[in-house]
């Protein structure tokens, strides 16, 4: 729900300008607006959700999630369709560190990698659909897309996951979470989200701008990254179980490294369709270890911790646009070495802050 909501609204802009008679910037807020409030909920999401009880909450996040998709349905203004939209990122924001938690508390530790490989799978997969669902909505009706997802949301509510019993008893407050630490570490994420983890917006723009790519073409070369993310999902779980959490993480970081740089060097339609094909797979990889490290490394707040960090990730989406897109003027493989460059920092952070703890899950 959270990946897909977000890019949801992307193919809709021209509809919203024309529904609206809004500027491209005014329509642009259904995405940021969306982004923003997720990110800042995340810092106590996690620790309010473990307060309130999983079960509950997660019930109640999707009904909140339900009525805010009927405001942006019904929505008589672009006002009040951003409003809508900030509040399914507030909502949105109870969920990944809750069912994350969860598993950690359920999946026996040989197996969480595999596990949360497996929901970052699941992540990539409603990130690849959300734009072809807004696209056929947009080409029928734009409103219709807000509807499903309220429909799926209630549909979710009405069974949600128990969560798991906590092993240990929770930590609810926020400051316990406020270490060197868990600051750095979300310096590090934030990073890696502006750079090589985020790295799709930037081949989005570098296959209509640069290499003159259709809308449709541009769409399939983001579908391919998002399907290697989810077929390889798994994998990276698999080797996190076997590497431990330290070395998986640092492996994935050089790789995420190596894969946004190279996207720099391609040169047409096809090489981009196939780096992308490879390397949306491979910066995945990162996305896992750190849900994965966010959901252990404080046992008694999981949902807490994993929300901590989850707000610096979705500050670095939304800063990396901001970033990097002007530096396609200066130079296109500049800009994804830029990129490559941001994830260079979060390797070197996290080989700074030394090893810590690599135990995954709760159940031994």
């Amino acid at each position: 729900m959270g990946p897909f909501g977000t890019v949801l609204v992307v193919p809709m802009f021209p509809e919203l300008r024309k529904e609206f008679d809004a500027s491209n910037a005014a329509v642009g807020l259904t995405f940021s607006l969306y982004l923003l409030p997720f990110a800042v909920t995340l810092l106590v999401s996690g620790t309010l959700g473990e307060r309130w009880g999983r079960r509950r909450t997660v019930r109640g996040t999707y009904l909140a999630y339900a009525l805010a998709s009927l405001i942006c349905a019904v929505a008589p203004s672009l006002g009040l369709l951003i409003v809508g939209r900030a509040l399914q990122g507030v909502a949105n924001a109870f969920i990944t560190p809750l069912l994350l938690a969860g598993l950690a508390e359920m999946v026996p530790a040989e197996r969480f990698g595999r596990a949360t490989g497996v929901y970052s799978s699941f992540q990539a997969f409603g990130g690849g659909v959300g734009p072809i669902v807004g696209g056929v909505a947009a080409d029928v009706e734009w409103r219709g897309a807000f509807i499903g997802a309220a429909l799926v949301a209630l549909v979710l509510a009405s069974s949600p996951p128990d969560g798991g019993p906590r092993t240990t008893t929770p930590a609810l407050h926020l400051w316990p979470l406020l270490t060197r630490r868990m600051i750095l570490l979300g310096v590090g994420f934030l990073l890696a989200a502006a750079g090589p983890v985020g790295a799709a917006v930037l081949v989005g723009v570098a296959a209509r701008d640069e290499l003159g790519l259709s809308g449709s073409a541009a769409g399939l070369i983001l579908l391919l990254g998002a399907m290697s993310a989810l077929a390889l999902g798994p994998v990276w779980g698999q080797l996190l179980d076997r590497l431990g959490l330290r070395i998986a993480t640092l492996g994935s970081s050089a790789m995420a490294v190596v894969a946004a740089a190279s996207m720099g060097l391609v040169e047409s339609g096809p090489a981009l369709a196939i780096g992308w094909g490879i390397g949306g797979g491979v910066v995945a990889a990162l996305a896992v270890a750190y849900q994965a490290m966010g959901a252990t490394i404080v046992p008694g707040n999981r949902g807490g911790a994993l929300s901590f960090l989850l707000s610096f990730r979705f500050v670095g989406h939304a800063l990396g646009p901001i970033m990097l897109l002007p530096l396609f003027d200066w130079s296109y493989a500049g800009t994804f070495a830029v990129a490559g460059a941001l994830g260079l920092v979060t390797l070197v952070i996290l080989i700074a802050i030394g090893p810590g703890s690599s135990k995954l899950g709760g159940v031994s």
